[in-house]
């Protein structure tokens, strides 16, 4: 009997593992890293095949301090690889308070040396500084024309809601130059169900563009996602640049019991194929605080491409499982 891949399906590809990132890397390993229920570290795992990730081995390269300003819910870790060193960048908070109906996280960023990112050195190296100090998280890194770009979620002084997007070019893999740069805020009704929210960006490059995904509204089955896209070779730093699809791109299906999916990155098959990661709940039913709740789920879906250049997500959980 064939096994059946968790890909285009409602089958997650790791369970309990939200905000999920995965990074395919040079020398053709992926690399997969989340949140993790207990929000205590940064946990990665690799394998050779996309799908062969559930079963990897998961190691905790990095674990929270017991005090201090990043010693509480560690949120969505990503990883990158800058001029031959790794990196995971991260949110995190001094405490589990609320202040101003807002958690107090910033960003952060530990760096790795070594061939495999399991058994690298890793360091501390220190916050992220946007110069605007409220609330913030969710940053994801790209190179662009040759330059690298810092993208991440933050609480606009003066803007109603919880985050909206910025962008920054980074004057090294650890600093942002320049001033933040605003591309969008929670305006449309679907961005502002349950809490007013622009989060969770990721770069997809394709057909003359380049889009950004990010995720709006409450993180229950409200959670959706959004698309901005500029041609790519116009100034990603110019909101001008940028266009914004009026309508979520991807959102919960009740039919499947697919609930909430969001917070997404992208990888790629060895063929090229382009891939959405997301995390989404299958239950809508959650006792106590959303929050501990551990099954976000994540789950892997391939994406197809219109004739006008646009990528078509489709539904989570959608698709026939692929035999292999």
């Amino acid at each position: 009997m064939p096994d059946f891949s968790p890909m285009n399906s409602n089958v997650p590809l790791i369970a309990q593992r939200a905000d999920p990132f995965i990074y395919r890397h040079t020398d053709g390993f992926y690399y997969f890293t989340a949140s993790v229920p207990a929000y205590d570290g940064i946990e990665l795992r690799r394998a050779r095949q996309l799908e062969d990730l559930a079963s990897a081995e998961a190691v905790m390269v990095w674990r929270k301090p017991a005090e201090g300003s990043y010693s509480e819910l560690i949120w969505a870790p990503e990883i990158h690889y800058h001029q031959g060193v790794w990196y995971v960048y991260f949110a995190a908070a001094p405490s589990r308070a609320i202040k101003d109906n807002l958690f107090q996280h910033r960003m952060y960023v530990i760096q790795g040396t070594g061939d495999n990112a399991l058994t690298a050195d890793w360091q501390f190296i220190g916050q992220i500084y946007t110069g605007i100090d409220t609330f913030c998280l969710d940053a994801t890194t790209f190179y662009h024309q040759g330059k690298l770009y810092y993208l991440w979620a933050q609480k606009g002084p003066g803007i109603t809601g919880n985050s909206n997007l910025y962008i920054a070019e980074m004057a090294s893999p650890v600093a942002i130059k320049g001033t933040p740069v605003l591309l969008t805020k929670p305006e449309l009704d679907w961005e502002i169900r349950g809490f007013w929210v622009n989060e969770g960006p990721a770069v997809l490059k394709g057909h003359g563009k380049i889009f950004i995904s990010y995720s709006a509204s409450a993180t229950d089955e409200n959670y959706c996602m959004g698309l901005l896209w500029a041609d790519e070779n116009a100034d990603v730093l110019n909101p001008a640049s940028w266009q914004k699809s009026p309508q979520p791109v991807f959102q919960t299906d009740a039919t499947v019991k697919m609930f909430g999916p969001g917070h997404n990155s992208f990888t790629t098959l060895a063929d090229g194929t382009d891939v959405l990661v997301y995390h989404c709940r299958q239950y809508t039913e959650i006792e106590g605080d959303p929050l501990w709740n551990p099954d976000r789920h994540t789950f892997v879906k391939t994406i197809q491409w219109d004739k006008n250049g646009m990528p078509q997500f489709g539904k989570p959980g959608s698709g026939k499982p692929r035999q292999r």
